[in-house]
């Protein structure tokens, strides 16, 4: 029999299994680290750099730092939390992340995380980027301006839904959500509505086209309590 394998998350006992990562080890205990780019069912992407943790003065993504017995990992603190809001701060200004008229406000990780990290207005001024907009598919529209390369709509649509649909494409600022056709439209790619990668957005980048704006203020996921206690309802 092996003996129990933890870490300190916090100060709190996480129990995990050899070759989980930090951030699984928390996901299946309950214990929240903010992020934007992970999903429990999905291969790390280790791109958003919100799940950043501190172990003996190094900072490291917890998503892709595999757990060690009796480490001690610190996550809320605020030199995190200051390094999160700048984040997410950048994320609003390059992207058209209008949150009053957002068909996914209430519902957003992205808008819940600015909230919980204390943002109340945008630091850096608006870069207003205008990217392709996609309408071309009967059930869902996408609206790139809103997309923040997370990737997991591409790892879901591989993983998942055994598809491969959407992916990333270009380097540096030029990076952009692409869809798999030769047309290059959604439209001519076997996407549908019922996919897991059409709702596993954090933002209001994929959306179908019927049955927005159905909850009212107040019945929202994150209405009445703060994405660190809701956590990541995405599918």
């Amino acid at each position: 029999m092996t003996d129990k394998l933890s870490f300190l998350l916090d100060g709190v006992e996480i129990p995990f299994h050899k070759g989980q990562t930090i951030m699984q080890a928390a996901t299946a205990a309950g214990a929240y680290i903010p992020h934007l780019c992970f999903h429990p069912d999905l291969a790390p992407h280790g791109s958003c750099r919100l799940c950043i943790v501190d172990i003996n003065g190094k900072t490291v993504s917890s998503c892709t730092q595999p757990a060690e017995d009796r480490q001690e990992v610190h996550s809320n603190i605020p030199e995190l939390q200051q390094a999160r809001l700048r984040l997410i701060q950048l994320l609003f200004a390059e992207g058209n992340h209008f949150c009053p008229s957002c068909e996914v406000s209430g519902n957003c990780q992205l808008q819940a995380l600015a909230y919980d990290l204390g943002m109340t207005h945008y630091h850096y001024a608006p870069f207003s980027a205008v990217r392709a907009q996609d309408a071309s598919h009967p059930e869902l529209f996408i609206d790139r301006d809103r997309c923040i390369l997370c990737d997991l709509c591409g790892r879901a649509s591989c993983s998942s839904d055994n598809k491969n649909v959407y992916g990333l494409s270009g380097r540096g600022e030029q990076t952009h959500l692409i869809f798999r056709s030769q047309s290059g439209n959604l439209a001519d790619t076997a996407a549908s509505v019922h996919d897991h990668a059409a709702h596993i957005c954090p933002v209001g980048c994929i959306l179908p086209k019927q049955g927005n704006y159905m909850q009212t203020i107040g019945s929202r996921l994150y209405d009445n309590a703060p994405i660190h206690k809701v956590g990541n309802h995405r599918m």
